[in-house]
């Protein structure tokens, strides 16, 4: 089968066009053809190794755990184990693949019990792949917010590939949404659901006098200092982004001295928030939002475009037709 392999850190040129063995499911185990995956911020983290913790999880001088990067995924269960109960032969999946990646590939073997499950007939499998990291994410995040009714919730980053996903989960669990991004994303914004729409090149939220119970930073660029502040008693900071050590400190000295909390780490994948969003997207309550999409053979160019940083919503990547 081709897949994306990278044998060394650096730019998107590292990224190789490659032919590999194609994965033989376990007895526990899913063969999925996939016909989308994506590229995300966490990609290119990877790709870099930054920060320098990836080393430390993927190999100090070059990629040794993991050589195939993408966590998203659709397509069509190939094969199945002797163990499998819960899928069959010929179901249209889409899910994550977990801390070991690989779904920049023509195929992939998951577990039966990872978060994956069976494709929102109403989306496209480009779609469909660019849910659950995002999704994933921003529900995590959200649910350790105490995210409820009445919550005043802003979200710095709001036209990314989390921010999109998060302003649309606040609106659902019927939070007053504000969201920080730049001009020409704030009519995207606004459409997602947001109430209130900053535009961070013109406007300091942490200097309007508005105060919040939740205040979600999706890219790891928000002011640590002024978000705070602008809490309320109680109120919760969540970091999606890796945080620096300095921060983490700052974070636990907040949590611990005051009465509001700073809150960081990784997001769990769970089958039961994919199968949770699974279920918004058929009731209309998500989209995707897909900035790009770029043919499999393109992969690099769309690590170019990811590194930028200014990407609205996902990037998609078309990996076979169907």
């Amino acid at each position: 089968m081709k897949a994306i392999v990278y044998t060394k850190y650096g730019s998107p040129e590292v990224l190789q066009f490659k032919e590999v063995v194609k994965p033989i499911p376990r007895d526990n185990e899913v063969l999925i053809k996939i016909y989308a995956t994506s590229v995300t911020s966490g990609d290119c983290r990877m790709r870099r190794a930054d920060p320098f913790a990836v080393r430390l999880f993927n190999g100090l001088t070059k990629p040794k755990k993991i050589t195939i990067l993408g966590n998203e995924l659709s397509g069509e269960i190939d094969a199945v184990g002797k163990g499998i109960k819960q899928f069959k032969k010929g179901e249209q999946v889409f899910g994550q693949s977990g801390m070991s990646l690989g779904a920049n590939a023509e195929y992939i073997c998951l577990s039966e019990d990872g978060a994956f499950t069976i494709k929102p007939p109403n989306l496209t499998y480009e779609e469909a792949a660019t849910i659950p990291f995002g999704g994933n994410t921003a529900l995590h995040f959200l649910r350790k917010g105490n995210i409820g009714s009445g919550k005043k919730v802003l979200i710095y980053g709001a036209s990314g590939s989390l921010g999109t996903a998060a302003v649309q989960l606040a609106r659902y669990f019927g939070a007053e949404v504000s969201g920080v991004c730049s001009a020409t994303n704030v009519e995207l914004v606004h459409s997602l659901g947001a109430d209130h729409v900053i535009d961070y090149t013109k406007e300091d939220f942490t200097q309007n006098g508005q105060i919040y119970d939740i205040i979600f930073d999706t890219v790891g660029k928000s002011p640590f200092s002024g978000c705070v502040k602008s809490l309320k008693k109680n109120g919760i900071y969540l970091r999606a982004v890796h945080m620096t050590l300095s921060s983490i400190i700052r974070g636990l000295w907040i949590s611990i001295t005051s009465n509001k909390k700073v809150i960081g780490g990784v997001a769990t994948e769970r089958r039961e928030n994919i199968v949770f969003l699974k279920e918004l997207i058929e009731a209309g309550k998500l989209i995707p939002v897909i900035d790009k999409c770029y043919p499999f053979e393109q992969i690099v160019d769309a690590h170019y475009y990811v590194d930028k940083g200014h990407k609205k919503g996902n990037v998609a990547i078309t990996v076979q037709r169907q």
